[in-house]
């Protein structure tokens, strides 16, 4: 399957149209122990370039996880210079790429992955899962768009009221935020995820980074760690 989708920038530095394309999936390798492992690649273009050109690409995850193991992240920046950044605590790589005026940018992006099917019991703790107080301190921690108190604070108190568990909190705050929420086709990109904006203009439509992280700073307010997973 190949998908073309075409994107016109926002940004001086990436000015024009460009073209984004995810490439078809190579094979499948055997499952082993309900591993399947899938190779991505991902190919952007600035076909109208003005002055320094920059481009960004999120990596396939930076650390192992039950569900997903990342094998490689190789990036070609034909006409530039591109480096991965990695984010350990948040487990999280960007490719960032920088192409002089008068180049003509494209940036590939090649990830290696192994997946399988993984699913948790929330009604029992799992011996197998445990994380630091200061661990699950950092994903207490608000941000410039995902605060923790004033209107996310009360939102969150309200929605969970009566909820004894953390378990109980997070499934109201789930429930809270279907209920309220909505996609936004018109918004661009992404969403910019400013959810104190959302509550206090009461426009609570939006795409994946907005209502994604509605969820993660409601739940952080009531005390559950919670992060941005995409």
């Amino acid at each position: 399957m190949k998908r073309r989708e075409f994107l016109k920038s926002t940004s001086a530095a990436c000015a024009g149209m460009a073209i984004s394309k995810a490439m078809p999936m190579l094979a499948e390798t055997p499952a082993t122990d309900g591993w399947k492992t899938r190779e991505v690649t991902a190919r952007v273009e600035v076909l109208k370039p003005s002055g320094v050109t920059r481009i960004w690409l999120p990596a396939a995850l930076i650390r192992s996880t039950p569900y997903q193991k990342t094998l490689s992240n190789k990036f070609v920046a034909d006409g530039g210079t591109a480096n991965l950044t990695e984010n350990q605590q948040d487990a999280l790589g960007v490719v960032s790429a920088t192409y002089l005026a008068g180049a003509k940018p494209v940036l590939t992006l090649t990830s290696v992955v192994s997946t399988r099917n993984y699913e948790v019991d929330l009604s029992k703790p799992s011996a197998n899962h445990k994380a630091s107080s200061a661990e699950l301190a950092y994903w207490l921690q608000p941000s410039q768009y995902v605060p923790v108190d004033g209107i996310v604070l009360e939102t969150a108190t309200k929605a969970t009221a009566g909820a004894k568990t953390d378990v109980a909190k997070a499934q109201a705050l789930y429930e809270w935020v279907v209920q309220n929420t909505f996609r936004d086709p018109k918004v661009r990109g992404c969403g910019r995820g400013d959810i104190r904006f959302m509550l206090e203009s009461g426009d609570m439509g939006g795409k994946c980074a907005d209502i994604n992280a509605l969820y993660v700073g409601l739940a952080r307010a009531v005390g559950i760690p919670a992060r941005h997973v995409y």
